[in-house]
Order: C-alpha cells, then sequence, then structure tokens
C-alpha cells in the first residue's frame, strides 16, 4: 500500500470515528472537524492555528462529547474547565504543541465575565505563531518582566455566540441536539479510549514525515478566512485523494454559512438604510426611521427595549464616519443623510447588488375577491390543500395564495402581500430576498 493511499485511510479513519459518536449539523462541519484534528499534530508547520467552537443555543447538544472525543485524537490534551489563567499560561508555555480544550467557554466571555481577562487574552493572541503573553513576576524584591509563549490550538464549546475576536479565528460549528432519527455510539471512554489513542498514534507517525505546502485558496477565501482555512486546506492537500475537493467545499460552504449569522447591528443598518434608499439621493432622517421600523423581522422597533431614534442612528453611523446634515426636500429643510455618504460604506461592509430584474411593460390588472395591483399580473390560486408545502414567499406564513408575476419573475403570495413584495421588488431587487424564485 502506497504512503498516499494510507494517509487517505488514516483520514478516513479519524472521519469515521468522530461521526460514532458526534451527530454533526452537516458534513461540511463533518469535515472541517476531522481536518482540525490532523492539523494539531503538524503546529510547527502553520503561521497560525484556527480555533474550533462547537457553538449551540440550548444545552444537551452534543458539544462537550465533541471535545471528549476530540481529546482522544489531538496531542497533549488539556482540558481546561474551572482552570486558573496563570496554569493554562504556565501549561502552554512549558509544554510545546498543547491542545486547549475550553467547555463551558460561554462563561468566559459572558457579561459577569470580568476576572476572565486574562484567559480572553490568551485565547485571542495565541492563535498566532510566536505570540507570547507578557507578565511581570516578582523575584525577591526585584519585579521583572517575563514573556510566556501563548501559541496553541484551542477547540471550545459553549452556549449562545463569542465575540468577534474569536469567531473571527474559529471555524464556527453550530451543533443542535439530535431528533428521534438520529442515532450515535454510546460513549464510554473506558471502552473506546484505546481505538481513540491508536488514530491519534498514527497521526503522530505521519505528521512526523509529512511534506506540507501551502495550499492554493478559493478566490473567496481571503484575510482572516484565509488564517482559518489555510492549515486545514494544506492537510486535505498532504492527505491527498477527494480530500482536497472535499476540504475546499466545506471551507466555503461553512464560511458562508456563518457569515450569514454572524452580522453586527451596525452591518445590518448599513444594508437595511441601502434597502429603504432605493434610487433615491437624500432622505430625511424621519423618512429612515420610519421604513426600517416598516422592514419585516429587522431589531429597528426594539433597540435596548426602545424603537432606534434619531440620536440612535446618528451614534451608530458615526462609526462609519456617516453625519446628519441640513438637507433640501422641495421646500423643506429637514437634518437627514445623503446618499454619497453611505456609498463608501456600503462598497467596503455589503456585497453588491445584482443588477435589476428587467420588468415587462407594466400591466394593470384586477384579481376577484382583492383590489387591483400595478404591473402584478395573477396567474392561478391554491387553496388549503397545498398551503402545508407552499407558503407566501413574502410573509412566509400559511393561508390561500395566489401565484403572481411581475415582469418575469414569479412568486406564491397572499392577496394582501402583493403590494410589499412589488414594493421590496421596486426599491431594492427581489433576486436579493428569500422569496426569489428562478423556476417558474
Amino acid at each position: 500500500m502506497t504512503g498516499a493511499r494510507k494517509a487517505e485511510m488514516m483520514l478516513a479513519q479519524v472521519y469515521g470515528f468522530l461521526s460514532r459518536f458526534i451527530s454533526f449539523p452537516s458534513e461540511y462541519a463533518h469535515i472541517a472537524h476531522a481536518l482540525w484534528c490532523v492539523h494539531t499534530h503538524l503546529m510547527d508547520k502553520w503561521e497560525s492555528t484556527p480555533r474550533i467552537a462547537f457553538l449551540s443555543p440550548e444545552p444537551a447538544s452534543g458539544k462537550t462529547r465533541a471535545l471528549e472525543i476530540t481529546e482522544l485524537l489531538v496531542p497533549k490534551p488539556v482540558a481546561a474547565i474551572n482552570v486558573t489563567p496563570a496554569y493554562l499560561f504556565r501549561k502552554i508555555g512549558e509544554e510545546q504543541g498543547v491542545t486547549l480544550l475550553y467547555d463551558e467557554i460561554d462563561t468566559v466571555f459572558g457579561p459577569k465575565a470580568r476576572e476572565n481577562e486574562e484567559i480572553r487574552g490568551l485565547l485571542n493572541a495565541g492563535h498566532r505563531k510566536g505570540a507570547v503573553a507578557g507578565r511581570c513576576v516578582i523575584r525577591g524584591k526585584t519585579i521583572e518582566t517575563e514573556e510566556i509563549p501563548a501559541y496553541a490550538a484551542v477547540a471550545m464549546a459553549g452556549l449562545g455566540w463569542l465575540p468577534d475576536t474569536i469567531m473571527s479565528r474559529s471555524v464556527v460549528i453550530r451543533m443542535r441536539r439530535r431528533h428521534n432519527g438520529e442515532h450515535v455510539e454510546p460513549y464510554r471512554r473506558r471502552v473506546h479510549a484505546v481505538e481513540g489513542y491508536q488514530i491519534r498514534d498514527a497521526l503522530v507517525a505521519w505528521a512526523a514525515s509529512a511534506i506540507i505546502n501551502w495550499p492554493e485558496l478559493p478566490p473567496a477565501v481571503q484575510d482572516r478566512d484565509a488564517d482559518i482555512w489555510e492549515p486545514l486546506l494544506a492537510v486535505a492537500d498532504a492527505i491527498g485523494g477527494e480530500w482536497p475537493k472535499r476540504a475546499r467545499q466545506a471551507a466555503l460552504a461553512l464560511l458562508t454559512e456563518s457569515k450569514e449569522e454572524d452580522t453586527s447591528l451596525g452591518i445590518r443598518l448599513l444594508s437595511d438604510i441601502r434597502q429603504i434608499f432605493g434610487d433615491e439621493t437624500e432622505l430625511a432622517t424621519k423618512t429612515i426611521l420610519d421604513r426600517i421600523h416598516d422592514l419585516p423581522e429587522a431589531p429597528w422597533t426594539d433597540v435596548k427595549g426602545k424603537p432606534l431614534d434619531d440620536r440612535g442612528l446618528a451614534s451608530r453611523l458615526r462609526p462609519y464616519r456617516i453625519k446628519p446634515k441640513q438637507i433640501r426636500i422641495g421646500t423643506a429643510t429637514p437634518r437627514g443623510y445623503c446618499r454619497t455618504d453611505f456609498e463608501q460604506q456600503w462598497r467596503s461592509y455589503l456585497p453588491p447588488l445584482p443588477e435589476k430584474a428587467k420588468t415587462s411593460e407594466t400591466i394593470k390588472t384586477s384579481g376577484e375577491n382583492g383590489g387591483a395591483v400595478l404591473g402584478v399580473l395573477p396567474l392561478a390560486e391554491k387553496g388549503d390543500s397545498v398551503v402545508t408545502q407552499l407558503q407566501c414567499e413574502h410573509c412566509h406564513q400559511d393561508g390561500n395564495v395566489i401565484q403572481c408575476a411581475y415582469g418575469d419573475v414569479e412568486a406564491w403570495l397572499h392577496r394582501d402581500c402583493i403590494p410589499g413584495w412589488k414594493h421590496a421588488f421596486d426599491d431594492l431587487d427581489i433576486r436579493n430576498q428569500p422569496f426569489y424564485r428562478t423556476e417558474p
């Protein structure tokens, strides 16, 4: 058997061992976890090491089990729960190649976690090779400075979310509870540890002679995303076979998922303002607030218990160097915002909008049991018998829906939702909305 084939079988063993005890949310998460475990055996090869974070909204979602299985496969595991910062610093500094497994990480970053500043600093800094933690030590009557190495692989598990400084350096796996149809093998350390250690020893032997080359990254993987995925893709390339292709698919899928979930309120505000601005060049502050308050599922009607007001809007836009000014709308001169002030930030922080769909000549029709909507042509109607399979594509609620066409775009809608759907199409671009369908 060739060395390349042995390497493929070794990674397949890691992959299979993980799947026996862990219910992953996706195949991509499964692939990323297997590659991450292998990368911990090659820490001297990397410029930076990605963290891996198993997070879930509720307990009993398999996070701790993921760390337990990981512990069997990585070098020098250190279970870090209820430990002092001094212990962690010394452990990482004195033992090269330590893998830190931090359960209940949410207690470190929670609102009442000020006493954990040193641990947060260690987790933030230790992803980069050569990173150190500076400390003052007292020797007799002399105070001296000391630099402790902080570079280490870290796997974390916790509830909720983590700060951006950690999330942006992590492969994030959103765990969930298993449903009745999902089954995993019951894990008992006394039974399964030996098998896990055998796989780990095979990884150690392979890593001792592995040749690692810097991988070619997909164009979409840039900046910090490249820091995260470069070691994992390098591992996949070194293994060969189908793993390079599978690893790159996992990278793109997980990065897309993280971008969809990891939008700050500031980015959300820029996106919503771009949506309500449409083609207008200036908008009064009151108009902006009224429009963003009306956006479905937007958070602006309840920001810390009250609707976003003009002062809050100005405060949230100030970091982007966007300020309100006196504008002229007709004969009125209210305070508001100019489109030109937003355009640079929209280009920097938001993906470009697709070109607007071409619309056919406007048709004015009136449907039975409903009023006329300019330009929207009712095609057919579906009753309660099919509502369970096809909901309104604008509000996503049940009820009688009617198939409508506007230009070359079609959707199933409640009659009452047709005006709002058309408005979204006119002011933004319906293809950028979740209810857009390319099929007829």
